[in-house]
């Protein structure tokens, strides 16, 4: 028998099903075990293998299912990307408000499922995963940041071939490159606290998750 979920979450990609768990643990909640997750995590191994209407469809029909979220990146175009996955979406639930609030979408389905959507990074601006991580630079890091970001932009003048898509990408692994211990993974900055998982500009996208999914925010962390 398949194993039952009753609290699941959509990405995009491996990264983001590694840097959740650590940023939600993070912030006070006990994430469980691997077969026994407090919020279940599958990775679709990109955007278009999970804007597919039946694939969110059978993932609404899912035996035991309570809450269901989708994260996905904006890339260049928030508005489009809304769009599509708005579009997959109204299959199942053709009640989908026409418009994404900027605190993520928190919808109710006739069924009494919570369906739960967030864009990275913020809900209205261009971006990805690693774009909502610059977020979270801890205080007093201004100014290598600044020089960072300065660096990916000359490597990229001197013909390193990153695509401008990828710029977020290029500017925060430049960052942790130069942090002790040096090029640390993602998920692995935010455990040591290379990344601050508490600072202000990453709260509403975990007060969305812990709304979604109904996990009590302790009242110290």
């Amino acid at each position: 028998m398949a194993d039952i979920y009753p609290k699941v979450l959509l990405v995009e990609g491996k990264q983001d099903a590694r840097v959740i768990p650590e940023l939600i643990e993070a912030n006070g909640i006990n994430w469980g075990t691997r077969n026994n997750p407090t919020v279940y995590i599958r990775n679709y191994d990109g955007y278009q293998n999970l804007v597919d209407p039946d694939v969110i469809s059978t993932e609404l029909q899912a035996s035991g299912l309570s809450a269901l979220g989708i994260m996905i990146d904006a890339d260049e175009n928030p508005l489009g990307r809304w769009q599509s996955i708005r579009s997959a979406i109204l299959k199942s639930i053709p009640d989908i408000p026409i418009s994404l609030p900027e605190d993520g979408l928190i919808h109710t389905t006739e069924d009494g499922i919570r369906l739960g959507i967030w864009i990275m990074p913020d809900n209205k601006m261009r971006g990805m995963l690693e774009t909502f991580l610059a977020y979270m630079i801890p205080v007093g890091n201004e100014v290598l940041w600044q020089f960072a970001q300065e660096t990916v932009q000359g490597a990229k003048s001197r013909g390193a071939v990153f695509t401008d898509s990828h710029l977020d990408k290029a500017n925060i692994y430049t960052w942790l490159a130069w942090q002790n211990p040096p090029g640390r993974q993602l998920h692995q900055a935010i455990m040591e606290r290379l990344l601050n998982p508490q600072h202000p500009n990453a709260q509403r996208f975990v007060n969305w998750f812990m709304t979604l999914y109904e996990l009590k925010v302790p009242d110290e962390i």
